[in-house]
């Protein structure tokens, strides 16, 4: 019997999995993430032989030492840049994440962002709630339409590519994106253009989505210089990685009507927002909750458990980075 610590509640299906195949499962009794004294104490108390962590779980050489029985790390998230892959290599522990699982779920959280910021949902139901709607105005909550409108997608993996096909299949707009390589499917099924350089998919967009992961080269993508490119009249939307966006320069640009909108799905400093951003009537954000379906949470339980399982026979796990 294999010990696998998992860092915080997950859906059970997953969970119940790795009992079935004859394993202990111990999960986290803190609700909330683990602090590094907690983590290491909790890797001493069980000594696991996998451990199952989420994105806010940073697993760097000081986890890795704390755990020397840890044949995998089997990462709850699509991303996996909470984790020293290096480290994990010098020490022949495999890494594993859940990708593609939740690539529907996230595009459809960014088309909802996107609908919400340019239809100004949440400001216009504020309004109504606190009783201030006095009856129809032909000026009342102006909006934005999307039709005709031009997408810049900046990471034309499978989310960036979703979130494309819907808008131009279902709300009629024109697509453009940057990513390192030609996307056949976006060029030849939705006629986009693939831009050379972030600058172009910025100047030229009237909504800009970001999908790339969270590299080094990809830190701070979209700087104050970068969201100067913006057109006054362009929404920004993230369901990415918060720290591709500097968010301090955001919040300035929303402030002085530089850009239109934004809609955020993450944040720079998670949990914390940048003073000034939540007090903005020209954003809307929600919580890291792009994937939060009951559908996808599961079949991401799903995953790790099989990856774990895998790796635990010895045999390759279907996910492994």
């Amino acid at each position: 019997m294999a010990t696998v610590f998992v860092t915080r509640e997950i859906p059970e299906s997953g969970l119940e999995k790795l009992r079935q195949a004859g394993h202990d499962v111990v999960v986290s009794e803190k609700d909330g993430v683990l602090t590094k004294s907690e983590f290491l104490a909790s890797l001493a108390a069980h000594n696991p032989d996998a451990i199952i962590s989420l994105l806010t779980d940073t697993i760097d050489a000081d986890v890795l030492e704390a755990a020397p029985r840890v044949q995998i790390i089997a990462n709850y998230a699509v991303g996996y840049n909470n984790i020293s892959v290096e480290d994990a290599k010098a020490r022949e522990i495999i890494v594993t994440n859940t990708p593609g699982v939740l690539t529907d779920t996230v595009a459809e959280h960014t088309i909802a962002l996107m609908l919400a910021i340019t239809s100004r949902i949440p400001e216009a139901d504020r309004y109504t709630r606190t009783g201030e709607y006095k009856g129809w105005a032909p000026m009342l909550f102006l909006g934005t339409d999307l039709k005709g409108k031009t997408l810049g997608v900046l990471g034309a993996g499978r989310i960036g590519s979703r979130v494309a096909e819907i808008a131009s299949k279902g709300l009629g707009m024109n697509i453009i994106y940057h990513d390192v390589k030609e996307n056949e499917f976006l060029n030849s099924e939705l006629h986009a253009q693939r831009k050379e350089a972030v600058e172009d998919v910025l100047r030229e967009s009237d909504v800009v989505t970001v999908h790339v992961p969270l590299l080094d080269s990809t830190r701070h993508l979209l700087d104050e210089a970068m969201i100067r490119l913006m057109k006054p009249s362009a929404y920004l939307i993230n369901s990415s990685r918060g720290p591709v966006i500097d968010e301090a320069a955001l919040v300035a640009a929303l402030q002085n009507r530089e850009i239109k909108g934004a809609a955020l799905d993450v944040f720079e400093h998670e949990p914390e927002m940048t003073p000034g951003l939540a007090d903005l009537e020209n954003v809307v954000i929600t919580p890291h909750i792009a994937s939060a379906t009951e559908e996808t949470r599961g079949k991401m339980s799903d995953m790790v458990a099989a990856n774990v399982i895998a790796a635990l026979a010895g045999n390759t796990p279907p996910n492994q980075v």
